[in-house]
């Protein structure tokens, strides 16, 4: 047990918390944009989704999937902080002259990508949820919460600005993925440069393509 608590606390152990939470993370935003996606396919499709996300039958497996993405989510956030802390404490005084090699835009805006993400998702919840701001409060046609609340123009640019910063943020995250299980690819060691940077910007096209469509007229 001491071994546990050893390995959980040291630096190696936070970064692999991140990565297997990032895993869970990263196949929650997979599932929720093709649910998204949906939207285009009218009332009916999104519809019937949002409904199966309430069906009685399922709720005990839900129920386990959300509170296991919280749990993940918390980790996650936890790990960041404590492994950011550490890179800091390892360099107090700033370097003189400073040259990235391993790293880049997206790495170095982790630490505040991270929060943003975090606190857009509570608005986020509470709009399209909770149900408790925003102009749609429709608890079974999810399709006009949708439609009423993107077409809002300050409503949909904080969406597109945020899932921007999602984007860069996934760019990084599943790079430092694979990095921290040792996932590698011998015969296509560039694989890994452009595989999660193309994941990063389909899942926010992906998202960010709502908002537009409705914005132009295309749902409505």
């Amino acid at each position: 047990m001491s071994r546990a608590v050893a390995f959980y606390q040291s630096l190696v152990g936070q970064k692999l918390i991140m990565a297997v939470t990032g895993i869970l993370l990263y196949l929650f935003l997979l599932e929720h944009v093709a649910g998204n996606l949906l939207t285009f396919g009218g009332p009916g499709p999104l519809n019937r989704y949002a409904a199966l996300l309430k069906n009685p039958d399922l709720l005990p497996v839900l129920w386990v999937a959300r509170v296991g993405l919280i749990i993940a989510l918390i980790l996650h956030l936890i790990a960041a902080v404590r492994v950011t802390v550490a890179n800091w404490q390892a360099r107090p005084v700033s370097y003189f002259r400073r040259k990235d090699v391993e790293t880049n835009y997206a790495a170095r805006t982790m630490i505040v990508s991270g929060p943003l993400i975090f606190l857009y998702l509570i608005y986020h919840l509470m709009m399209f949820t909770f149900l408790t701001t925003g102009p749609g409060y429709s608890e079974t046609d999810v399709y006009r919460n949708v439609v009423l609340a993107f077409q809002v123009p300050a409503i949909s640019a904080v969406y597109i600005v945020t899932m921007i910063i999602l984007g860069y943020h996934l760019w990084h995250a599943g790079w430092s993925m694979v990095q921290t299980l040792g996932i590698t690819w011998p015969t296509r060691p560039g694989l890994r440069g452009w595989l999660f940077p193309a994941i990063g910007v389909l899942i926010a096209v992906g998202f960010i393509s709502v908002p537009v469509a409705v914005l132009t007229g295309i749902v409505r």
